[in-house]
């Protein structure tokens, strides 16, 4: 579990802003997008019931829930989020020191660096489209199977995608990789981005 540490400033602050919702049980969602990058961005978003992800963790605040990002988890280590008054009012602070540190080296396994260069690198620049890769497996010898989701399922540049752009930085990154292959069931035409 990180260390995430919510002050009891930002605590009320949020709890002020959450019970103006007029939805019962929001709570709030921290993820940071591109986090191990120099490109990181720190997010506190309004989350209702059932918005939240299966695999956040669930940091249990007096009045309402926070829902840690499972990626994002390990680069919340000693975050601080609070709120600051000054004569213009006050402000939600969040310091993430780690936010920007890569969390994966060449000793750390192969699914650990491919996962973290698709979660960094590769899904914020699908994102504009709606979609989403993610890891399944590594079979034969340093093949990565990667699953299309969202927008990129059904679409019909996901071969030159897939070819070009992730396979090329995968194998940048990570050399001892020899590929990636699709798993996905490209027939399923609705939702595609074209």
């Amino acid at each position: 579990m990180s260390t995430i540490i919510i002050t009891d400033a930002a605590h009320d602050y949020l709890a002020d802003l959450l019970s103006k919702q007029n939805t019962p049980g929001i709570g709030i969602r921290v993820f940071i997008t591109q986090p191990g990058t120099q490109y990181a961005e720190t997010c506190i978003a309004y989350c209702k019931p059932g918005e939240q992800k299966a695999e956040d963790t669930a940091l249990g605040l007096a009045t309402f829930t926070a829902w840690i990002d499972a990626v994002s988890e390990p680069f919340l280590d000693d975050a601080v989020v609070d709120y600051a008054t000054d004569r213009m009012g006050g402000q939600l602070t969040i310091k993430a020191p780690n936010a920007k540190v890569p969390m994966v080296n060449d000793d750390s396994p192969l699914n650990e660096r491919i996962s973290y260069y698709l979660q960094t690198e590769i899904n914020p620049g699908l994102a504009s489209h709606g979609g989403e890769v993610s890891l399944i497996d590594v079979v034969e010898d340093g093949i990565a199977v990667l699953k299309f989701g969202g927008g990129c399922q059904g679409c019909g540049q996901v071969d030159l995608t897939l070819k070009e752009g992730i396979e090329k930085t995968l194998l940048e990154r990570i050399p001892e990789l020899k590929g990636v292959r699709d798993v996905t069931d490209h027939s399923i035409k609705e939702n595609a981005y074209y």
